[in-house]
């Protein structure tokens, strides 16, 4: 696939194909308001790679005292993780709602599942490509609000871990896209 046969709103980045919202729109977590509601709610635990699923194993023991009952039921039931509907593994969930990893601090797992570090943007590997999108959540309309004030778009908000996964010279160069994007719309 070339830069020329994207289709109109997305982009190309490297071996990345993007929505062209995550350089456009703005994004900043607004934690005090929203409470981490997005750990909370929804029909699936996070998506999470085999590798991730071993490293959650690995840190059960240091985690084990801080998790709910209810978690650790789950846990002892079908593992840390489990396949959604999709056939996607995902990280286990308590009431069919809540991460079973989520503390009264936030989130008990270090590092946490690339997933959760790049929300609201999710990946999906598609064949040789790697699909940035940006999931629009209404638990997350103050980080809009939060970000449109501040002026940080999804893409800056999210540098680390877009680094994380992707790599700097990865991000230096959707930044030089973000330039010419950003730079085009004014």
């Amino acid at each position: 696939m070339s830069k020329e046969s994207i289709p109109a709103g997305l982009l190309m980045v490297g071996d990345v194909i993007l929505h062209s919202d995550i350089i456009t729109e703005y994004f900043c977590c607004d934690i005090a308001k929203c409470q981490g509601r997005c750990c909370e709610e929804g029909d699936a635990g996070a998506p999470v790679t085999m590798e991730e699923v071993e490293q959650i194993e690995n840190q059960l023991d240091r985690i084990w005292p801080q998790l709910s009952a209810g978690a650790q039921a789950v846990i002892d039931r079908q593992g840390v993780a489990y396949a959604d509907p999709e056939g996607e593994l995902v990280t286990s969930i308590v009431n069919n709602r809540d991460c079973a990893f989520r503390g009264c601090r936030g989130c008990l797992l270090t590092p946490r599942p690339i997933s959760c570090h790049l929300y609201p943007i999710r990946a999906k590997q598609m064949g040789q490509f790697i699909g940035l999108n940006y999931h629009r959540w209404d638990i997350c309309r103050d980080a809009v609000v939060l970000g449109e004030q501040r002026g940080i778009h999804v893409y800056e908000f999210l540098k680390e871990p877009l680094v994380r996964l992707l790599g700097e010279d990865w991000y230096r160069e959707l930044e030089q896209t973000a330039k010419e994007v950003l730079h085009t719309d004014k």
